[in-house]
C-alpha cells in the first residue's frame, strides 16, 4: 500500500458517497487508476464495506453505557453461547474481549433507562454471565470514525 492508496482510504473514510471521479481528484489521479485502486483495496480486504453513521439521538438513543461482564467459566461452549447471544443483541453496538478483572466490554446504547434496565436483565438470566459493571457516558468527546492510515 503506497501513499496515494492511503489518501484514497483517507477520503473515502471522509466521505464513502464521494464519486470516483471525486476521490480521484482529490488525490490526484484520473479515473480509471483510482477505480483500480479501490477494487485493489476491496479485494484484498482493506476497504470490508461502506456504512452510514447515523445521528443516535436523533434516533431515540439517548443514553450510551460501558457494561463490563465477567463469567463464570472460560471453556468455549459458554464463550461461544454468550458471544452468540450478545451479538444479536441490536443494543449492543461494539463488544470486546479484555484483559483485566472482567473478560468482556460492550458498549450499549439505549432509549432510557428502562430499556437499558430491560437489556441487563437478559444479560442477568444468562447462566454463564459471573458480573456485570456498567458505566454511563455522560458525554461523547471523541467517537472513533476514522482510522489512522
Amino acid at each position: 500500500m503506497d501513499k496515494k492508496d492511503k489518501q484514497i482510504l483517507q477520503e473515502i473514510q471522509r466521505d464513502a458517497r464521494q464519486s470516483t471521479a471525486e476521490i480521484a481528484d482529490k488525490v490526484g489521479l484520473s479515473v480509471s487508476p483510482c477505480a483500480r485502486r479501490i477494487k485493489k483495496l476491496e479485494s484484498d480486504g482493506i476497504i470490508s464495506g461502506y456504512q452510514a453513521t447515523l445521528d443516535r439521538q436523533k434516533l431515540g438513543l439517548m443514553m450510551t453505557f460501558f457494561v463490563n461482564v465477567s463469567l463464570n467459566n472460560h471453556n468455549d461452549q459458554p464463550i461461544d453461547a454468550f458471544e452468540k447471544v450478545v451479538g444479536d443483541m441490536t443494543e449492543v453496538i461494539s463488544a470486546h474481549v479484555i484483559s483485566g478483572a472482567y473478560d468482556y466490554l460492550l458498549e450499549v446504547v439505549a432509549r432510557d433507562l428502562p430499556h437499558y434496565e430491560a437489556f441487563v436483565r437478559q444479560l442477568q438470566l444468562l447462566t454463564m454471565v459471573k458480573d456485570i459493571h456498567t458505566n454511563l457516558a455522560i458525554r461523547t468527546v471523541k467517537t472513533g470514525q476514522q482510522l489512522p492510515v
